[in-house]
Protein backbone atom coordinates (compact mmCIF):
# COMPACT_ATOMS: atom_id res chain seq x y z
CA UNK A 1 0.00 0.00 0.00
CA UNK A 2 1.28 3.45 -0.90
CA UNK A 3 1.65 5.58 2.22
CA UNK A 4 1.00 9.30 2.52
CA UNK A 5 3.43 10.48 5.17
CA UNK A 6 3.55 13.81 7.01
CA UNK A 7 6.49 14.76 9.24
CA UNK A 8 5.91 17.38 11.93
CA UNK A 9 9.37 17.00 13.46
CA UNK A 10 12.79 17.67 11.87
CA UNK A 11 14.39 14.47 13.21
CA UNK A 12 11.41 12.47 11.91
CA UNK A 13 11.87 13.87 8.41
CA UNK A 14 15.54 12.83 8.52
CA UNK A 15 14.64 9.30 9.62
CA UNK A 16 11.85 8.94 7.02
CA UNK A 17 14.26 9.92 4.22
CA UNK A 18 17.12 7.78 5.53
CA UNK A 19 14.98 4.62 5.54
CA UNK A 20 13.61 5.26 2.05
CA UNK A 21 10.26 6.92 2.73
CA UNK A 22 10.95 10.26 1.08
CA UNK A 23 8.92 9.60 -2.12
CA UNK A 24 5.84 9.03 0.05
CA UNK A 25 6.16 12.27 2.04
CA UNK A 26 3.35 14.74 1.27
CA UNK A 27 4.06 17.55 3.78
CA UNK A 28 6.39 18.69 6.54
CA UNK A 29 6.80 21.15 9.42
CA UNK A 30 8.42 24.57 8.92
CA UNK A 31 11.54 23.25 10.67
CA UNK A 32 11.98 20.19 8.43
CA UNK A 33 14.86 21.47 6.29
CA UNK A 34 17.10 18.39 5.98
CA UNK A 35 17.73 16.77 3.61
CA UNK A 36 17.35 19.68 1.17
CA UNK A 37 15.39 17.39 -1.22
CA UNK A 38 12.23 17.79 0.92
CA UNK A 39 12.15 21.57 0.87
CA UNK A 40 9.60 21.69 -1.96
CA UNK A 41 6.96 19.96 0.18
CA UNK A 42 4.06 21.98 1.62
CA UNK A 43 4.61 23.35 5.15
CA UNK A 44 1.93 22.72 7.80
CA UNK A 45 3.27 24.61 10.83
CA UNK A 46 4.61 28.03 11.72
CA UNK A 47 6.22 29.40 14.86
CA UNK A 48 4.47 32.15 16.81
CA UNK A 49 7.77 33.36 18.29
CA UNK A 50 10.39 35.33 16.37
CA UNK A 51 14.10 35.07 17.15
CA UNK A 52 15.62 38.33 18.35
CA UNK A 53 17.96 37.53 21.23
CA UNK A 54 18.20 34.51 23.53
CA UNK A 55 16.78 36.43 26.49
CA UNK A 56 13.85 37.80 24.48
CA UNK A 57 12.91 34.40 23.03
CA UNK A 58 12.98 32.92 26.53
CA UNK A 59 10.52 35.65 27.60
CA UNK A 60 8.21 35.01 24.59
CA UNK A 61 8.20 31.26 25.24
CA UNK A 62 7.60 31.59 28.99
CA UNK A 63 4.65 33.95 28.43
CA UNK A 64 2.99 31.69 25.86
CA UNK A 65 3.40 28.51 27.93
CA UNK A 66 2.23 30.19 31.15
CA UNK A 67 -1.01 31.11 29.34
CA UNK A 68 -1.39 27.53 28.10
CA UNK A 69 -0.86 28.56 24.48
CA UNK A 70 0.87 26.45 21.83
CA UNK A 71 4.01 28.03 20.36
CA UNK A 72 3.02 26.89 16.86
CA UNK A 73 0.16 27.25 14.41
CA UNK A 74 -1.00 24.14 12.56
CA UNK A 75 -2.59 24.42 9.10
CA UNK A 76 -5.54 22.13 9.90
CA UNK A 77 -7.36 22.55 6.57
CA UNK A 78 -4.31 21.65 4.51
CA UNK A 79 -3.46 18.72 6.76
CA UNK A 80 -6.96 17.27 6.32
CA UNK A 81 -6.93 17.87 2.55
CA UNK A 82 -3.68 15.90 2.19
CA UNK A 83 -5.34 12.79 3.70
CA UNK A 84 -2.19 11.40 5.32
CA UNK A 85 -1.98 7.74 6.32
CA UNK A 86 0.87 8.34 8.80
CA UNK A 87 1.79 11.47 10.80
CA UNK A 88 5.11 11.44 12.68
CA UNK A 89 5.31 13.94 15.56
CA UNK A 90 6.63 14.26 19.13
CA UNK A 91 5.60 14.73 22.76
CA UNK A 92 8.98 15.52 24.30
CA UNK A 93 9.27 19.30 24.12
CA UNK A 94 6.46 21.80 23.54
CA UNK A 95 9.07 24.48 22.86
CA UNK A 96 10.70 22.56 20.00
CA UNK A 97 7.82 21.48 17.75
CA UNK A 98 4.03 21.32 17.52
CA UNK A 99 2.55 19.58 20.58
CA UNK A 100 1.00 16.12 20.33
CA UNK A 101 -2.45 17.16 21.62
CA UNK A 102 -2.92 19.64 18.74
CA UNK A 103 -2.12 16.89 16.22
CA UNK A 104 -4.34 14.28 17.92
CA UNK A 105 -7.27 16.70 17.99
CA UNK A 106 -7.15 17.10 14.20
CA UNK A 107 -6.49 13.43 13.43
CA UNK A 108 -9.41 12.25 15.55
CA UNK A 109 -11.84 14.12 13.28
CA UNK A 110 -10.44 12.64 10.05
CA UNK A 111 -11.85 9.69 8.15
CA UNK A 112 -9.95 7.47 7.74
CA UNK A 113 -7.91 8.43 10.78
CA UNK A 114 -4.15 8.56 10.14
CA UNK A 115 -1.77 6.57 12.31
CA UNK A 116 0.12 8.92 14.64
CA UNK A 117 3.70 7.90 15.43
CA UNK A 118 5.09 9.79 18.43
CA UNK A 119 8.84 10.05 19.00
CA UNK A 120 10.09 10.96 22.48
CA UNK A 121 13.68 9.70 22.70
CA UNK A 122 15.82 10.85 25.63
CA UNK A 123 18.89 8.69 24.92
CA UNK A 124 20.90 7.39 21.97
CA UNK A 125 19.39 3.91 22.41
CA UNK A 126 15.91 5.43 22.19
CA UNK A 127 16.88 7.45 19.10
CA UNK A 128 17.96 4.15 17.49
CA UNK A 129 14.66 2.59 18.55
CA UNK A 130 12.76 5.48 16.91
CA UNK A 131 14.42 4.59 13.57
CA UNK A 132 12.91 1.09 13.89
CA UNK A 133 9.55 2.54 14.96
CA UNK A 134 9.31 4.95 12.00
CA UNK A 135 10.61 2.37 9.52
CA UNK A 136 8.00 -0.16 10.64
CA UNK A 137 5.14 2.39 10.58
CA UNK A 138 5.86 3.49 7.01
CA UNK A 139 6.55 0.02 5.59
CA UNK A 140 10.35 0.31 5.43
CA UNK A 141 11.32 -1.99 8.31
CA UNK A 142 14.10 -3.77 6.40
CA UNK A 143 15.83 -0.52 5.36
CA UNK A 144 15.44 0.81 8.92
CA UNK A 145 17.19 -2.26 10.36
CA UNK A 146 20.15 -1.75 8.00
CA UNK A 147 20.39 1.98 8.77
CA UNK A 148 20.20 1.31 12.50
CA UNK A 149 22.93 -1.34 12.43
CA UNK A 150 25.24 0.99 10.52
CA UNK A 151 24.65 3.90 12.95
CA UNK A 152 25.09 1.68 16.02
CA UNK A 153 28.39 0.43 14.58
CA UNK A 154 29.63 4.01 14.25
CA UNK A 155 28.63 4.82 17.85
CA UNK A 156 30.56 1.76 19.01
CA UNK A 157 33.70 3.00 17.21
CA UNK A 158 33.42 6.27 19.14
CA UNK A 159 33.17 4.39 22.43
CA UNK A 160 36.14 2.22 21.44
CA UNK A 161 38.33 5.30 20.91
CA UNK A 162 37.42 6.65 24.35
CA UNK A 163 38.09 3.25 25.97
CA UNK A 164 41.46 2.95 24.22
CA UNK A 165 42.55 6.41 25.35
CA UNK A 166 41.79 5.45 28.98
CA UNK A 167 43.67 2.15 28.61
CA UNK A 168 46.71 3.83 27.08
CA UNK A 169 46.88 6.42 29.84
CA UNK A 170 46.30 5.24 33.43
CA UNK A 171 46.23 8.88 34.65
CA UNK A 172 43.62 9.87 32.06
CA UNK A 173 41.26 12.55 33.29
CA UNK A 174 38.24 13.07 31.03
CA UNK A 175 37.84 16.64 29.84
CA UNK A 176 35.08 18.59 31.55
CA UNK A 177 32.68 19.94 28.96
CA UNK A 178 30.23 22.81 29.37
CA UNK A 179 27.70 22.55 26.56
CA UNK A 180 25.44 25.60 26.17
CA UNK A 181 22.07 24.57 24.71
CA UNK A 182 20.83 28.11 25.36
CA UNK A 183 22.91 31.10 26.44
CA UNK A 184 20.55 33.56 28.14
CA UNK A 185 19.27 32.25 30.49
CA UNK A 186 21.79 29.41 30.57
CA UNK A 187 20.49 25.95 29.72
CA UNK A 188 23.19 23.26 29.59
CA UNK A 189 22.76 20.25 27.32
CA UNK A 190 20.14 17.71 28.33
CA UNK A 191 18.79 14.29 27.36
CA UNK A 192 21.16 12.54 24.91
CA UNK A 193 23.94 15.16 24.60
CA UNK A 194 25.63 14.54 27.99
CA UNK A 195 25.49 10.81 27.18
CA UNK A 196 27.22 11.46 23.83
CA UNK A 197 29.90 13.53 25.59
CA UNK A 198 30.56 10.55 27.90
CA UNK A 199 30.57 8.10 24.97
CA UNK A 200 33.25 10.27 23.36
CA UNK A 201 35.36 10.17 26.52
CA UNK A 202 34.43 13.47 28.19
CA UNK A 203 32.21 14.45 31.13
CA UNK A 204 29.39 16.99 31.44
CA UNK A 205 29.35 17.61 35.20
CA UNK A 206 26.59 20.25 35.25
CA UNK A 207 23.88 17.95 33.86
CA UNK A 208 24.37 14.17 33.71
CA UNK A 209 22.96 11.93 30.92
CA UNK A 210 19.23 11.39 30.51
CA UNK A 211 18.05 14.50 32.35
CA UNK A 212 16.17 17.26 30.47
CA UNK A 213 17.90 20.59 30.02
CA UNK A 214 17.05 22.99 32.84
CA UNK A 215 18.03 26.54 33.67
CA UNK A 216 21.22 26.92 35.73
CA UNK A 217 23.05 29.80 37.40
CA UNK A 218 26.26 31.46 36.21
CA UNK A 219 27.86 30.39 39.52
CA UNK A 220 27.18 26.69 38.85
CA UNK A 221 28.74 26.97 35.37
CA UNK A 222 31.85 28.70 36.73
CA UNK A 223 32.13 26.13 39.55
CA UNK A 224 32.69 23.18 37.18
CA UNK A 225 35.82 24.91 35.76
CA UNK A 226 35.30 23.44 32.25
CA UNK A 227 38.14 22.48 29.90
CA UNK A 228 35.91 22.64 26.83
CA UNK A 229 33.14 25.14 25.98
CA UNK A 230 30.64 24.24 23.26
CA UNK A 231 28.12 26.91 22.28
CA UNK A 232 25.30 25.30 20.33
CA UNK A 233 22.00 27.12 20.95
CA UNK A 234 18.91 25.12 20.05
CA UNK A 235 17.45 26.19 16.69
CA UNK A 236 20.16 28.76 15.84
CA UNK A 237 22.32 28.63 12.72
CA UNK A 238 26.03 29.55 12.65
CA UNK A 239 25.47 33.28 12.05
CA UNK A 240 23.07 33.58 15.00
CA UNK A 241 25.37 31.42 17.17
CA UNK A 242 28.31 33.74 16.45
CA UNK A 243 26.23 36.72 17.57
CA UNK A 244 25.26 34.96 20.81
CA UNK A 245 28.93 34.13 21.42
CA UNK A 246 29.89 37.80 20.92
CA UNK A 247 27.20 38.86 23.42
CA UNK A 248 28.53 36.31 25.93
CA UNK A 249 32.10 37.55 25.47
CA UNK A 250 30.94 40.93 26.78
CA UNK A 251 30.34 39.26 30.17
CA UNK A 252 33.37 39.03 32.42
CA UNK A 253 32.52 35.61 33.87
CA UNK A 254 32.28 34.06 30.40
CA UNK A 255 35.48 35.74 29.17
CA UNK A 256 37.31 34.26 32.16
CA UNK A 257 35.90 30.79 31.38
CA UNK A 258 36.84 31.08 27.70
CA UNK A 259 40.37 32.25 28.58
CA UNK A 260 40.91 29.30 30.93
CA UNK A 261 39.37 26.65 28.64
CA UNK A 262 41.62 24.68 26.31
CA UNK A 263 38.94 24.49 23.61
CA UNK A 264 36.04 26.76 22.60
CA UNK A 265 33.78 25.69 19.73
CA UNK A 266 30.63 27.08 18.11
CA UNK A 267 28.18 24.65 16.48
CA UNK A 268 25.05 25.11 14.36
CA UNK A 269 22.40 24.23 16.95
CA UNK A 270 19.63 24.11 14.39
CA UNK A 271 21.18 21.20 12.49
CA UNK A 272 23.32 19.51 15.14
CA UNK A 273 22.91 18.02 18.64
CA UNK A 274 19.41 19.38 19.33
CA UNK A 275 17.51 17.13 16.90
CA UNK A 276 16.90 13.61 18.14
CA UNK A 277 17.73 12.04 14.78
CA UNK A 278 20.38 10.03 12.92
CA UNK A 279 22.87 12.90 12.73
CA UNK A 280 23.48 12.59 16.49
CA UNK A 281 25.94 9.89 15.40
CA UNK A 282 27.87 12.52 13.42
CA UNK A 283 27.78 14.74 16.50
CA UNK A 284 29.29 11.95 18.61
CA UNK A 285 32.04 11.46 16.01
CA UNK A 286 32.67 15.22 16.06
CA UNK A 287 33.05 15.08 19.87
CA UNK A 288 35.67 12.32 19.48
CA UNK A 289 37.53 14.56 17.02
CA UNK A 290 37.32 17.57 19.38
CA UNK A 291 38.18 15.84 22.67
CA UNK A 292 40.98 13.60 21.39
CA UNK A 293 42.37 15.57 18.45
CA UNK A 294 41.24 12.90 15.99
CA UNK A 295 40.69 14.71 12.66
CA UNK A 296 39.91 11.33 11.06
CA UNK A 297 36.62 11.38 13.01
CA UNK A 298 35.48 14.81 11.80
CA UNK A 299 32.27 14.39 9.79
CA UNK A 300 32.04 15.87 6.29
CA UNK A 301 30.14 19.18 6.07
CA UNK A 302 29.74 19.50 9.83
CA UNK A 303 28.73 23.14 10.53
CA UNK A 304 31.03 24.40 13.27
CA UNK A 305 34.00 26.63 13.94
CA UNK A 306 36.81 26.57 16.47
CA UNK A 307 37.28 29.79 18.41
CA UNK A 308 40.13 28.37 20.45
Amino acid sequence: MHQRIISLLPSAAEIICLVGGQPEMVARSHEDDFPSTIQHLPILTEAKTRFTTSADVDRQVSEALSQGNSLYNLDVDQLKALQPSVIVTQDLCNVCSIDLVSVQRVASKMDPQPEIVTLNPTSIAEVMESITLVGTAIGHAKEAAKVRADLEGRVQKCKDVAAQVKMDNPDYKPKKVMFFEWTDPIYPAGHWTPEMIEMAGGVHPINPPGIPSKRVSVESVVAIDPDVLIICPCGLDMAATRKEYDIMMEKEWFRDLANKATTVALVDGNQMFNRSGPRLVECTEWLVMLLHNRPDFEPVDFPWERVK
